[in-house]
């Protein structure tokens, strides 16, 4: 009998327990770490959302030959994480960091340039945020519009998943100009949460991501929401993990959608905030 395979000759799809996840997520290999390490120092963007494989640059061409090709079946991913999310479906509830960073404006600023220059101004946020996040040993879970969606889980940060995160969180700011004299080439706020959320590989077939689920996650989609223009919200939660300075300011936040006050730090990068 033939073998039926996916599209892309991919391999079929098996549901993995969540012990083995758990293990995956949180543990890891150091061959991973390096490697990683490695690749979100080469030239240049676009890359992998995963293992930050570069799909440009003069790198590119050496990616290919390993694997690291973009993947046919997603375009933020290269062949070899597509195939391990494809191969590996499912996940598991552990402790993480997430990071939202949000345009402040975004309408107003699209209404005051032409469609092609604001999508140059998106693009170049696109870019700046994804090598922030790979540098702070983060990973991309999508973008949403205006928005940056990263994941900051032990298989990459070991334990400083929410120093890491929150690290990422002011440098983006300062990327996008937020400690200039003359002002952000874009106006951006964000927000860093970090508990208990399920991460693992989501999708139907061949179109599978590896992306974060859970209250945590919505609230830190709240934060972001709620971040003035130069500001990172952090949960009081996030902020001792990270082993913030105590004396930060700090306030409470009636979040959309939850019951109960949420105790916030705020970092602010610049002083035109």
């Amino acid at each position: 009998m033939t073998e039926t395979r996916p599209p892309h000759d991919q391999p079929e799809p098996t549901a993995y327990p969540e012990e083995w996840w758990r293990d995956y997520l949180t543990r890891g290999s150091p061959f991973e770490r390096r490697a990683r390490g490695v690749m979100k120092l080469l030239p240049s963007s676009p890359r992998c959302h995963l293992c930050a494989a570069p799909f440009a640059g003069p790198a590119a061409p050496i990616m290919r030959l390993v694997g690291r090709a973009r993947s046919p079946s997603s375009p933020h991913m290269c062949n070899a994480c597509s195939t391990f999310m494809i191969e590996h479906r499912g996940g598991a509830e552990i402790e993480g960091t997430m990071l939202f960073a949000d345009v402040r404006g975004s309408t107003t600023l699209a209404e005051s340039m032409s469609p092609r220059e604001f999508r140059d101004r998106m693009d170049r946020f696109y870019t700046v945020a994804s090598e922030t996040v790979f540098h702070y040993d983060g990973t991309v879970d999508k973008f949403v519009g205006d928005e940056i969606v990263a994941m900051f889980v032990p298989l990459l940060t070991g334990e400083r998943h929410a120093a890491k995160a929150v690290e990422a969180a002011r440098a983006l700011l300062r990327a996008t100009g937020h400690e200039d004299a003359a002002g952000p080439w874009l106006p951006v706020g964000a927000g860093v949460n970090t508990g208990r959320a399920w991460f693992g590989a989501v999708g139907d077939g061949d179109h599978t991501e590896l992306t974060a689920l859970g209250d945590m996650v919505n609230v830190t989609a709240r934060l972001a929401a709620a971040a003035a223009a130069g500001e990172v919200l952090v949960t009081a939660s996030s902020a001792r993990t990270a082993e913030l300075d105590p004396a930060l300011p700090h306030r409470v936040l009636e979040l959309k959608g939850k019951q109960a006050p949420t105790e916030v730090v705020s970092l602010r990068v610049g002083l035109r905030t």
